[in-house]
């Protein structure tokens, strides 16, 4: 979800094999297969290496801001993405793959392009060059470059600009739908109540009837109602103050419009505006510890150290033992909470592995900074989500 989520990579996709009004089927297939089936119709197997390789990550990329910002869910509809090239990309129902294409995708399915400084995935449209034209990748256009020498990562700053970089080996996890399950009201207390606050605030700056809201707080006040009740009276929807389904997602989906998520030019989220304050919280619920769990899950793929960790939002013995093991690993006190000393451990080895910069070769190796000090762990916090949450996470936690 916008704001929330830090992207990952789908198990499964869901896509519908034609616009997305028409009466068509939908088709469940594991991701990897999705993009195998997407590269096997959109490009020639005979293609220069580094155009098939620049082409496969703008069909990840694509694919992957269709997840993040619930592009097709937040509308209404029951599938991710179209097999419509008018709106996505073409998919085929039971095709079979190119064998080169397969092994590139098994090699690329887990990573993805993004602007530098930005969170969500690039939306990285492309067009064929020839019979169809747009301000992406030129599919053909990718190839010309190829046979003349440039590499994956010039091609992809040819078309889509000098600032991006990429994420590699991300995370696979079910898609998890943003909306928290029940209606949030009145007196209610939660982190998904802090951030609809914040999506309700850059709301408001396109729409001033909508009234501020002084304090990102996670505390669903009267200055929170209020504010509810002008966006849903603005965008015709009943005016109860409550934010239920209908009203979740037609929050995300104006505030997903207004930085133009889902486009190629894009104002962004960048991780200062996800550095949500969690301090003056007294306990923590599912979404802390599910971003305790997916950084954990990030280290286990590095650290055969380190356990993997469902991401469930609780703090279980599957949770304390990764923990653990990170704590021996940075030389710590093996208690399973999460102090500060932990967190700051965490983090160290996070951004190790995820400041990974396109370089000008077609390896994409990794590039790990520096050991930081303490001082420099708090400075890189500033301007990212996984911010310290302020008091210790434990075993046992749930909300």
């Amino acid at each position: 979800m916008p704001v929330a989520v830090t992207p990952y990579i789908p198990t499964y996709i869901t896509v519908h094999m034609g616009t997305p009004t028409s009466n068509a089927e939908n088709v469940t297939v594991s991701f990897q297969d999705y993009i195998k089936n997407v590269a096997s119709s959109e490009i020639y197997p005979t293609w220069h290496y580094s155009a098939l390789r620049a082409n496969i990550l703008a069909q990840v990329s694509f694919a992957l801001n269709r997840i993040y910002t619930e592009y097709y869910p937040s509308r209404g509809y029951n599938f991710n993405i179209t097999a419509s090239t008018a709106y996505d990309q073409k998919f085929i129902k039971g095709r079979n793959f190119f064998d080169s294409v397969s092994e590139l995708v098994d090699e690329l399915f887990d990573d993805y392009i993004r602007r530098q400084g930005y969170v969500e995935p690039l939306a990285a449209r492309f067009c064929n060059g020839t019979t169809s034209q747009c301000d992406g990748l030129s599919q053909w256009g990718s190839e010309a470059l190829a046979q003349d020498g440039h590499s994956s990562v010039e091609i992809l700053k040819n078309y889509y600009g000098p600032d991006i970089e990429l994420v590699v080996n991300a995370p696979v996890q079910d898609i998890q739908y943003s909306y928290p399950g029940a209606p949030m009201r009145l007196g209610d207390r939660s982190g998904d109540i802090r951030i609809a606050q914040f999506a309700l605030n850059r709301i408001a700056q396109a729409y001033p009837a909508i009234p501020k809201i002084s304090s990102v707080d996670g505390i669903f006040g009267p200055e929170t109602e209020a504010s509810v009740r002008a966006f849903q009276s603005i965008f015709n929807l009943d005016a109860d103050g409550v934010i239920g389904k209908g009203t979740w997602y037609a929050i995300f989906r104006l505030y997903s419009g207004i930085l133009q998520l889902s486009e190629l030019v894009s104002e962004g989220q960048t991780f200062a505006q996800l550095n949500f304050d969690y301090n003056n919280y007294q306990t923590y619920g599912p979404e802390e510890i599910s971003l305790l769990q997916y950084l954990l899950s990030i280290l286990s793929q590095f650290y055969t150290t380190i356990p993997f960790v469902n991401i469930d939002g609780i703090y279980g013995e599957q949770t304390r033992q990764a923990v653990r093991a990170l704590q021996q690993d940075a030389g710590l006190p093996q208690t399973g909470v999460v102090d500060e000393a932990t967190w700051n451990a965490l983090v160290d080895r996070v951004l190790s592995i995820d400041r990974t910069v396109l370089s000008t070769t077609d390896i994409f190796p990794f590039t790990a900074v520096d050991h930081l000090t303490p001082a420099e762990i708090q400075e890189s916090l500033a301007t990212r989500p996984d911010q310290f949450p302020g008091r210790p996470l434990e075993y046992g936690q749930t909300d």
